[in-house]
């Protein structure tokens, strides 16, 4: 299945690992050798997978609770890529000779297990796609959690009064220097106040 999104900037394939498969019954995976619990995807099914969409500058990105957690710095890095292709793992993983031979690097979303690799993938996915020039206008990316190492600035719109609660006065003051400085105060509060192992890094 292939879409574009953003005015062609992104082409998304995605590739049943299945159609690969040369079992009649569409087989994937078999049991682990040593024994132990579960199945493993097998490497023959996974590696003409890969071939039918590598590409000469393709990157490969195995989903893994073992990769290095993804953070913003790794996701606009991920941007300034021509060709990403994320493996998703299943059930108790993949053949490691497979992995050996194709992925470049793993990726984990946190210190958790889920079934597969498909909902990490698809968190890479949007948040590499809005670094794409094009996706988004320059300055919604500039100015969010984690673009300058600090959480965002607390955001506020129509009403005036909410619930007998209203807008901080400087954000209606039209000064846009001294707005400035209150939403860098803000965040570097917010920051302390919600991760302030950012402000140690």
């Amino acid at each position: 299945m292939e879409k574009l999104y953003g005015k062609e900037q992104i082409n998304l394939n995605v590739v049943n690992i299945r159609d690969f498969s040369q079992n009649k019954h569409k087989k994937v995976d078999d049991t682990p050798y040593g024994g132990g619990a579960g199945m493993v995807m097998m490497p023959d099914v996974v590696y003409r997978a890969y071939q039918s969409v590598k590409k000469e500058k393709a990157k490969v990105i195995y989903m893994s609770p073992q990769g290095k957690t993804l953070n913003q710095k790794k996701v606009e890095d991920l941007s300034k890529e021509e060709h990403l292709i994320i493996l998703c793992g299943h059930y108790e993983g993949i053949d490691q000779r497979v992995l050996d031979k194709i992925v470049e690097e793993e990726i984990s979303i946190g210190d958790y297990v889920l079934t597969g690799g498909e909902i990490p993938a698809m968190v890479l996915i949007d948040s590499v796609s809005r670094y794409i020039e094009g996706v988004l206008k320059k300055r919604s990316i500039q100015e969010e959690s984690f673009s300058n190492g600090l959480l965002e600035y607390p955001q506020y719109t129509r009403p005036e009064i909410f619930e007998g609660e209203t807008v901080p006065e400087i954000l209606l003051s039209g000064h846009h220097e001294k707005i400035q400085k209150w939403r860098k105060e803000k965040s570097l509060e917010i920051t302390k106040k919600k991760r302030p192992d950012l402000l140690e890094k």
